[in-house]
């Protein structure tokens, strides 16, 4: 009938048993699981409840006050909340940065920002893929440019001290002088050290580039002033929003104002970030905003100035430094020898494992991590290590002692990996069927799988309770 809602106001439940079955699916691995992907987290009812919201029905290209659409004073006051919140969770003077909330995530922000401030074809600098960086920081191989920011931008990637896993920043230094890039980028996606900023700016003011800090991985730790800020020395930052923040999948651009230096005339020279910055995210890269997922960030960071959301961070960095201690003990390799943040990275290689054979071992016990690339890898399709983070588990209650546990289920995996290996031989494939076929293995995978998943069922998880 026209004009009949009533099939619109249905729970997807009723409408759509098919579809909310494998929604239930899916929080029920989340609740039967350790979730140790560096770069997930559980977000909070309150940021939910947003992304649910009327707010998605809106359609608001610009910025507030300068729309393209009408009916948007009240999606205008959200976002002027958000960007507000924005800068007092990182205690910035409005005066000196301001902030686009729009990004649809890290990559799209990443790409504004190479757009608005390096031309086609300009030069950029990034910490490589294989020693700790991000796809979005420049990544190539030595056939094929892999992401768009090598595609559309000149990249140089600086690289770690093979041995010690920690950035060369001498060699970084060096390296600048000759490519002369336009902007470089503090920023990692595994390396489980806090940066140099300082020396970063140094590096940058040498070679008259913009200092851009990703810190999509630390920035709740930065929040929480658990450690060092890259705001103090940089030009342009952008962040994630649901990694160790806690908020919902977005992106944020906070760029410097003012005064950015005095040439040799005793003239102040301004920086001009704020309507390049902006005209990149609109209408250079996107169309209309999320103002659902804009609402959900100004709730995360709301969250983010609380006490509670300090103790969360600090105990995010003491269960990873337990993991650490927890798997050395079992004479693992974690590649900087520690870690001061989120995550830490382990080198499988005098264990004699792979970290596709990790990862995949791990999996079949829910225990969700990622492989990945350690230094000294060639091929980051057949890496060496894996990824381990803490933000989700502490969001889950986990403390030290329970990393322990943790640390032991993780052991007892890649064990029983080695076991299927001295089956299958080297092949992955060979790997997978012996798990799927071989009864021995298959009924020592279900053992540890149901232990791991009792011991994940004792701890809440925070959300709706049955999706």
């Amino acid at each position: 009938m026209s004009g009949d809602i009533t099939s619109l106001n249905q729970n997807v439940w009723d409408c759509d048993p098919d579809l909310f079955e494998l929604i239930q699916k899916e929080k029920k691995r989340q609740l039967h699981g350790l979730e140790m992907i560096a770069s997930e987290n559980f977000t909070s009812l309150p940021v939910l409840q947003c992304l649910s919201s009327c707010l998605h029905n809106k359609y608001s290209e610009g910025l507030p006050g300068q729309r393209y659409y009408g009916g948007n004073e009240y999606i205008d006051e959200i976002e002027i909340l958000c960007q507000k919140r924005a800068l007092e969770a990182f205690r910035l003077d409005p005066a000196e940065w301001g902030v686009n909330v729009q990004p649809y995530s890290g990559s799209p922000a990443n790409l504004a920002v190479y757009t608005a401030v390096v031309e086609p074809h300009g030069r950029i600098m990034g910490l490589d893929l294989p020693d700790g960086g991000h796809l979005s920081h420049g990544f190539m191989t030595a056939t094929k440019k892999i992401s768009a920011s090598s595609i559309f931008f000149e990249s140089m990637p600086y690289k770690v001290d093979p041995n010690t896993g920690l950035i060369n920043y001498d060699s970084l230094a060096e390296t600048a002088k000759l490519f002369k890039p336009k902007l470089i980028i503090a920023g990692i996606s595994c390396y489980s050290r806090c940066l140099d900023y300082e020396r970063f700016r140094k590096i940058a003011a040498e070679n008259g580039a913009y200092l851009f800090s990703d810190m999509a991985h630390i920035s709740g730790l930065v929040a929480a002033g658990v450690i060092p800020s890259p705001f103090e020395y940089s030009d342009i930052v952008s962040t994630t929003t649901h990694k160790t923040l806690r908020g919902p999948r977005g992106g944020v651009i906070f760029f410097r104002k003012g005064v950015r230096s005095v040439n040799k005339a005793g003239e102040k020279v301004m920086y001009d970030l704020e309507s390049k910055i902006n005209q990149a995210v609109f209408p250079g890269l996107q169309g209309g905003p999320h103002n659902n997922t804009i609402a959900g960030i100004a709730t995360a960071f709301l969250q983010a100035k609380t006490p509670e959301f300090r103790n969360y961070q600090e105990q995010v960095v003491a269960n990873a430094r337990q993991l650490c201690v927890g798997l050395q003990k079992y004479g693992y390799k974690v590649v900087t020898g520690g870690t001061d943040v989120h995550l830490l990275l382990v080198d499988l290689r005098s264990a004699g494992i792979t970290g596709a054979r990790a990862e995949k071992i791990l999996e079949e016990i829910s225990i969700a991590c990622n492989k990945n690339t350690v230094p000294g890898d060639k091929s980051a399709l057949n890496p060496s290590g894996i990824r381990l983070g803490t933000p989700a588990l502490t969001t889950r209650g986990f403390k030290e002692k329970d990393i322990d546990e943790v640390v032991d289920f993780i052991h007892r995996g890649l064990q029983l990996s080695k076991e299927v290996t001295k089956i299958s031989g080297p092949k992955l494939v060979d790997f997978k069927r012996v798990l799927k076929e071989d009864d021995t293995i298959i009924q020592k995978v279900n053992e540890l799988r149901e232990e791991v998943e009792a011991f994940s069922r004792t701890f809440p998880l925070p959300g709706y309770p049955d999706y």
